[in-house]
C-alpha cells in the first residue's frame, strides 16, 4: 500500500490491514524491533523506491553528528509514516529519530508491541513536526504516563488511543499537556465512567469514544466543562440509557456541540429525543439502532425524528430537504391525530399552529380496474354485460358474437365514454387493451354491422 500524505479523518490505523498483509515479515526477536530497524527497513531505497515530482517519497540525508548510522545513506521517508504491525517495542537511536523523521508530520504506530511510555516519548519527542499520532492497540494498559513524557505530546493536534487500556487519568494527563489538541479517539477502551477534570481543554473539537461501557449520562454530562468546544461527539455503541438533563443545563453544558452520534445506544422514550434540540448549535445526529424505533417502519422513523429535532439538518448521514422536512411535519400531525390530549407530544401542537389540524389523506386505490359494467348497444337492442378490462378488442368482440348475433369480421365496434363531449370513438385496433381506453361503469359500447 501506498502512504499518502492526506488528513486522516479516519484514524490511520485503517490505512494498512495487519490481517491481509503486514509491511514485512519480521525475524523472532524476544525484546521486539526498533523504531529506528522498522523504518530503516520499510523506507529502504529498495522497498520504497523514491518517487520523482510531486509525489509520496521524499529523500531525506542524514545530518552531521550521526557518523556510522546503521541506516543507508538515505532513506525515502514521506511525510506521513505507517508503521502499524511491524513488532515494535522500544525506540532505537533518538538521534537517528531526529535526523530522518524532521518533516514526519502524522505517523501510525498502531498493533505495535510499546508498552513503555519513555520509549513512546523517545519517538515523538524526536518528531518536531507530529501533528497526527495513532497508538491503537498497544498494550498500554496499567502504565504510568510520567509528567515529562507527558509534555512530549505537546504538539500533537490529533490523538488515536483505542483500545489501548489506558486510564482516564491518563487520558486527563494528556489533554492537559497537549495545547492544541482537536481531535481525540478512545474507543474500545471499556471505560464505564470518567471522572471529571479540574482543567479544561478548550480547543477539542472531536471525540470519538464510541464501543465502551458509558450508560449513564452523569457520565457523558462531564465531557462538558472538560471538552467546552467540543464540535463533535461520537459515542455509539455505548447504550446509553437516556438524557437526563434540562433544557437551561444542556444549553450550557454543550454549547458548541454541532453534531452527535448515539447510533444503537439505549434510548426509549422520545422526551429524550425532544432534548436534542435543546444544544443549541446541534444540526446533525446519527440514532440508528435505537430501541424506540424498533415498531416503526423505516419511513416512519425518518419522519417522525426530522418533525421532532427541527433545527437538524443531517439525520442519519442524509441531509434534510425543506420539502422532505414539510412532508415529514405533516406526516407527523396525521400520525397523531387519533392520540388523546394528554398523550399528545408538545412538537404536535406547534406543528398545528403552523399547518393548522390537518384532515387525514384520503386512500387512493391506484391499482387498474379489472371489471368494468357498461351497456352494450346494437341496433334496437341495449344489454347489459360486465367486462373484463384486461382483455384486448379482439378478444371482446369474440364475447360479443353471441349478444349481437354478428360474426367478429362483420361487426365495428365504438366506445362511448358517458363523461366526455366526445363522440364515439371506434375500437378499431384489435391489438389494443380495453383499460387503455378508461372504460368506467355505466359507459356505453356500440355496435354496428359492417356495410357489405
Amino acid at each position: 500500500m501506498n502512504d499518502v500524505s492526506v488528513p486522516c479523518a479516519i484514524p490511520a490505523t485503517q490505512k494498512e490491514d495487519c490481517s491481509v498483509g503486514k509491511v514485512m515479515e519480521l525475524p523472532e526477536d524476544k525484546n521486539g524491533r526498533s523504531f529506528v530497524e522498522v523504518m530503516s527497513e520499510k523506507y529502504s531505497p529498495e522497498n520504497f523506491p523514491y518517487r520523482r515530482g510531486p509525489g509520496m517519497g521524499v529523500v531525506v540525508v542524514p545530518t552531521a553528528g550521526v557518523q556510522g548510522s546503521p541506516m543507508k545513506d538515505r532513506l525515502n521517508l514521506p511525510s506521513v509514516l505507517v508503521l502499524n504491525c511491524s513488532g515494535i517495542s522500544r525506540a532505537g537511536e533518538q538521534a537517528e529519530i531526529a535526523a530522518f523523521c524532521s518533516h514526519v508530520m502524522e505517523l501510525d504506530l498502531s498493533h505495535n508491541n510499546l508498552q513503555d511510555w519513555h520509549e513512546i516519548r523517545k519517538i515523538i519527542s524526536n518528531i518536531p513536526n507530529l501533528e497526527f499520532l495513532n497508538l491503537s492497540s498497544n498494550p498500554l494498559a496499567g502504565t504510568t504516563l510520567e509528567p515529562e513524557c507527558a509534555e512530549a505530546f505537546s504538539r500533537v493536534r490529533r490523538l488515536v488511543l483505542n483500545n489501548t487500556q489506558i486510564s482516564w487519568d491518563t487520558v486527563l494527563q494528556l489533554t492537559q499537556q497537549i495545547p492544541e489538541l482537536e481531535e481525540l479517539f478512545l474507543c474500545l477502551n471499556e471505560y464505564s465512567s470518567v471522572s471529571a477534570s479540574s482543567v479544561a481543554c478548550p480547543t477539542l473539537r472531536l471525540l470519538h469514544i464510541n464501543d465502551n461501557n458509558l450508560h449513564e449520562w452523569a457520565e457523558v454530562r462531564k465531557f462538558g466543562p472538560m471538552f467546552p468546544g467540543l464540535d463533535t461527539l461520537v459515542m455509539a455503541n455505548n447504550n446509553l440509557a437516556s438524557i437526563e438533563d434540562s433544557k437551561e443545563i444542556l444549553q450550557r453544558l454543550f454549547p458548541n456541540l454541532r453534531s452527535i452520534n448515539l447510533n444503537n445506544s439505549g434510548l426509549n422514550r422520545w422526551e429524550d429525543i425532544e432534548k436534542l434540540n435543546f444544544f443549541p448549535k446541534l444540526e446533525e445526529v446519527r440514532l440508528l439502532g435505537i430501541p424506540l424505533l424498533q415498531t416503526y417502519t423505516n419511513a416512519e422513523r425518518r419522519s417522525l425524528m426530522i418533525a421532532q429535532l427541527p433545527s437538524v439538518s443531517v439525520l442519519n448521514g442524509s441531509t434534510v430537504t425543506v420539502c422532505e422536512r414539510e412532508d415529514a411535519e405533516r406526516f407527523f400531525i396525521r400520525y397523531h391525530l387519533d392520540y388523546p390530549e394528554e398523550a399528545l407530544p408538545c412538537r404536535y401542537h406547534s406543528l398545528v399552529t403552523k399547518y393548522g389540524k390537518l384532515e387525514p389523506l384520503a386512500e387512493i386505490n391506484l391499482k387498474p380496474r379489472y371489471r368494468a359494467q357498461v351497456e352494450v348497444h346494437c341496433e334496437e337492442k341495449v344489454e347489459q354485460l360486465s367486462i373484463r378490462l384486461d382483455q384486448t378488442v379482439a378478444e371482446l368482440k369474440k364475447k360479443l358474437k353471441t349478444v349481437v348475433q354478428l360474426s367478429t369480421n362483420s361487426m365495428r365496434l365504438y366506445y362511448i365514454d358517458k363523461c366526455s363531449a366526445f363522440g364515439p370513438e371506434e375500437m378499431k385496433y384489435n391489438t389494443r387493451v380495453l383499460h387503455s381506453y378508461s372504460i368506467q361503469d355505466g359507459d356505453e359500447l356500440l355496435v354496428v354491422p359492417k356495410i357489405k
